[in-house]
């Protein structure tokens, strides 16, 4: 047999074999305990599953353009797994579903890669990479180089030993620049084991300071992202992408633009290009008492530019950077007040902000949480938008 025909053969052979796999494709999630709810936890409380997808879909901006996504959505306990393949089509959430574990948990997450609804011509495999953790294993690191990355129709179980406290975030890896700008990104915070203690009058903190000193009433996500609709017609259309000239203008908190980012609903962007399915869960309007303690869990994955917030009526202190203490080695605190916090991509700062600062009120108060870049406060063409949102303290 000469070399053409073999060629020929070993071709239908990997055809076939591939033809093979995807019909009798399944869902596998492995967890060592059952899951008993919707947020992962399960009879062993040191034990965490989480079950995600990654597909594509349309989220709609503030400005009501529909653009085509790609992301990740939360199935955890929600649906028999013989059911995910095609329930999930077109669930692609901005951002990607909140993770929150605690410090010293096991963390088992699945990631279920779904075929692409809309670009059935693309095999783009899909991985987690929480960005911030050194991984014991690089298998479970999610850079595809050293690690493993998950073909459509195909799961993988990451396994983690949960690090210390403090605010991480993850998103895949794949091609990265092109599934960040997509929408593949999220925010995964940790909380530390002195939850549960009493400690300068709080129970809950965003580290082990074993003084209270960054004790909180209330947490917040906030990150930060922008949008290029060019980049994303140009994937919907099947057209050659503009990495060199990516522009994003559409600045997001939690994948919104004002005045998005002030609607409470955890149901927005549904469209008709979605099948109604809800694209921006995670809201970014910020509801405190008087007299809260706000913990703001601020991160980046804007793949173009750094970005600053600011808070020009409410001092923020800095308590953390990048899911680390700000404590000297000899113990002191380098925590900081300041009105305004700049980052970059793959960057995070926790920030505590004392509402009982503007003194007793009668009636609800609102204040502004926006970006500086004052060319960012828009939805694209429209004006008055953008990387902005409200903290409402009522009485």
């Amino acid at each position: 047999m000469n070399k053409a025909r073999l060629i020929i053969l070993f071709s239908l052979l990997a055809v076939l074999i591939l033809g093979m796999a995807i019909s009798e494709a399944a869902v596998s999630v492995q967890c060592p305990y059952t899951i008993i709810d919707d947020q992962g936890n399960t009879a062993n409380p040191n034990v965490i599953c989480k079950h995600i997808t990654g597909s594509d879909g349309f989220a709609t901006m503030a400005d009501g353009r529909v653009l085509y996504t790609f992301g990740f959505s939360d199935v955890t306990n929600q649906l028999p797994l013989d059911q995910i393949l095609v329930t999930a089509e077109l669930d692609a959430r901005i951002p990607a579903p909140l993770i929150k574990v605690k410090e010293g948990q096991e963390f088992y997450l699945t990631l279920t890669t779904l075929p692409m609804s809309m670009r059935p011509d693309l095999f783009d495999p899909h991985t987690v990479h929480w960005h911030g953790f050194p991984n014991a294993a690089t298998v479970f690191d999610g850079e595809p180089m050293a690690s493993i990355a998950i073909n459509p129709n195909a799961s993988l179980t990451y396994y983690y030993q949960v690090p210390g406290p403090g605010t991480y975030m993850y998103h895949c890896h794949v091609e990265a620049t092109e599934h960040m700008q997509m929408g593949m990104l999220g925010t995964l915070y940790v909380t530390p084991l002195q939850d549960g203690q009493l400690l300068n009058g709080f129970t809950q903190f965003a580290y082990n300071d074993e003084d209270g000193s960054t004790g909180y009433t209330k947490d917040y996500p906030i990150q930060i992202t922008s949008i290029d609709p060019l980049f994303h017609d140009a994937n919907l259309n099947v057209q050659p992408l503009p990495f060199a000239a990516m522009e994003d203008t559409y600045p997001l908190i939690n994948g919104r633009g004002y005045p998005d980012t002030i609607n409470p609903s955890t149901t927005l962007g549904t469209s008709a290009e979605n099948n109604f399915k809800p694209s921006q869960n995670l809201p970014s309007l910020i509801e405190a008492q008087w007299g809260d303690m706000l913990l703001l869990r601020i991160s980046s994955l804007a793949t173009v530019r750094f970005y600053t917030l600011i808070s020009p009526n409410l001092p923020m202190k800095v308590v953390g950077k990048d899911a680390m203490l700000l404590r000297g080695t000899a113990g002191h605190d380098l925590y900081y007040e300041t009105n305004s916090i700049t980052l970059g991509g793959g960057q995070s700062a926790d920030v505590l902000i004392d509402t009982s600062v503007i003194g007793p009120i009668a009636a609800p108060q609102r204040f502004f949480l926006y970006t500086s870049n004052l060319n960012e406060l828009s939805n694209d063409q429209e004006d008055f938008g953008g990387m902005m949102t409200e903290i409402v303290i009522s009485p």
